[in-house]
């Protein structure tokens, strides 16, 4: 036993280390399964890039403390197995701090998106960067004390300091969510950040007495063994638990495999229970389609709405109809419910507005930047200005090419069929179904006589720049 306490490959070690590599393989899968089951295209900026370092985090973590603590019996000491690269660099600033470091940083995000109501003043990237700092320093430090042995062990009075600090990366963390615990979140937000303060507060106090027991005793076998043991599935636990992505990717987490409601939600409206979104239903009010009548007038008609954003689609243009219909969802909430609004808000801003955004429309920098620095993200103007210019834009491209393509064709035909069917329906008192589907894109059985390349689509690609 004493054998294996210090040069590592107890049986124990190795039910410790089949824990860690278990809650790793579980963790990548919570990562990755959403997208490959429900074909979600990667998110871009912080959405993305905070979620895949938080996986990196806990790798290392997990890592670090593997190789310090000796889970594995190596023939020689090679140069790679150094105590102060893997117990001071990867387990503090690359591990548990980077972990504690992206949580806060998402909490920073919240505080100032749902409590202060605009976008943080700082990105995301160099706040990470900012309060990762003090590891850095501090693993410098140690580095130049160098006050571990050669079994990566450090004395009494090291402990104390190195574990205060990873105390007050979760004070940090409470203190951050105590800021935001009045806000009434949709997605399960606050309760993800409680339970895994819950879980690192449980961890640190685990790892104070694991610590003093693995550093203090080294001359008592077992207990060296036991305290490692349980370091590692402690933080198999941390990392686990930890993870969470309703924090970046609400409709991510809405999507759970875990649930037992199988109800998919294709667009945030949906998942913010907006009334009347999705797709057309097939009982819709009828109404005429008139080509003379202003395109800004026509676009409030869902079902001309729907058609010319296929016909957007096809010609590869269609943002800006795209950012129309969803500003409409988000203007149907109401102003007495900002919460929901600034969901809705920060959807439209992460996918229609910000540089490099999936569907970035075509506005004027300074519209870019009033929306980017406002005061108030559920503010009923917010997107005024900007559906000003891309309405001046579809006026200018799309809407002359509309009149004269196949959509523009089906659609009054459809129009006609259901007026002819309604009166029929009211005339006899039968119940005629409609002919021609109203549903949207891939499901439209007639969606394949209407190529792009039998669309007018001459004018599309001269934007205004």
């Amino acid at each position: 036993m004493a054998a294996c306490a210090s040069k590592g490959g107890c049986p124990s070690d190795y039910v410790a280390l089949s824990i860690a590599v278990v809650s790793m393989i579980l963790l990548l899968l919570k990562a990755t399964l959403p997208y490959l089951i429900h074909k979600i295209p990667r998110p871009k900026g912080s959405s993305f890039w905070l979620v895949a370092i938080q996986v990196i985090a806990s790798f290392n973590l997990l890592l670090s403390i593997v190789i310090a603590l000796n889970f594995l019996k190596f023939r020689k000491r090679h140069w790679w197995r150094s105590c102060y690269l893997w117990a001071v660099w990867i387990e503090g600033p690359l591990g548990f701090g980077l972990l504690l470091s992206c949580r806060i940083t998402q909490i920073f995000q919240l505080y100032y998106i749902f409590v202060k109501r605009r976008l943080p003043p700082i990105r995301s990237y160099i706040f990470l960067s900012l309060i990762l700092l003090p590891w850095i320093a501090s693993a410098a430090f140690i580095h130049i004390r160098k006050p571990l042995n050669n079994r990566c062990h450090m004395g009494t009075v090291w402990i104390i300091p190195v574990m205060g600090l990873h105390a007050l990366y979760v004070v940090a963390l409470i203190a951050f969510t105590g800021a935001v615990r009045h806000v009434e979140f949709r997605f399960h937000e606050l309760k993800d950040l409680w339970r895994g303060i819950l879980v690192s507060a449980a961890s640190i106090g685990i790892w104070v007495a694991a610590y003093v027991m693995n550093e203090v005793r080294e001359d008592i076998s077992w207990l060296e063994i036991a305290s490692r043991f349980l370091l590692l599935v402690m933080t198999s636990v941390l990392v686990l638990a930890f993870f969470s992505f309703s924090i970046s990717q609400p409709l991510i987490s809405l999507m759970s495999l875990r649930k037992k409601d199988h109800k998919e939600y294709k667009t945030m409206s949906q998942a913010l229970g907006i009334h009347d979104s999705g797709i057309l239903l097939q009982r819709e009010p009828i109404s005429i389609i008139d080509p003379n009548e202003p395109l800004d007038k026509l676009l409030l008609n869902r079902r001309f709405r729907q058609s010319f954003m296929e016909f957007a689609d096809s010609c590869l243009a269609g943002e800006s109809v795209h950012f129309y219909d969803e500003v409409q969802q988000f203007d149907k909430i109401p102003i007495q419910d900002p919460v929901r609004r600034i969901y809705m808000a920060r959807h439209i801003i992460e996918k229609y507005i910000a540089a490099g955004a999936p569907m970035e429309v075509n506005i004027s920098h300074r519209i870019r930047q009033e929306i980017l620095s406002t005061n108030d993200l559920s503010h009923a103007d917010l997107f005024k200005n900007t559906l000003g210019e891309l309405m001046q834009l579809m006026k200018l491209n799309l809407a002359k090419d509309y009149w004269s393509s196949m959509y523009f064709m089906k659609l009054k035909e459809e129009v006609n069929m259901r007026t002819v069917d309604h009166e029929l329906e009211h005339a006899s008192g039968w119940n005629f179904s409609p002919r021609l589907s109203s549903v949207h894109c891939s499901d439209d059985p007639f969606q394949h006589e209407h190529s792009p390349r039998n669309s007018a689509c001459h004018s599309h690609d001269s934007k205004l720049q």
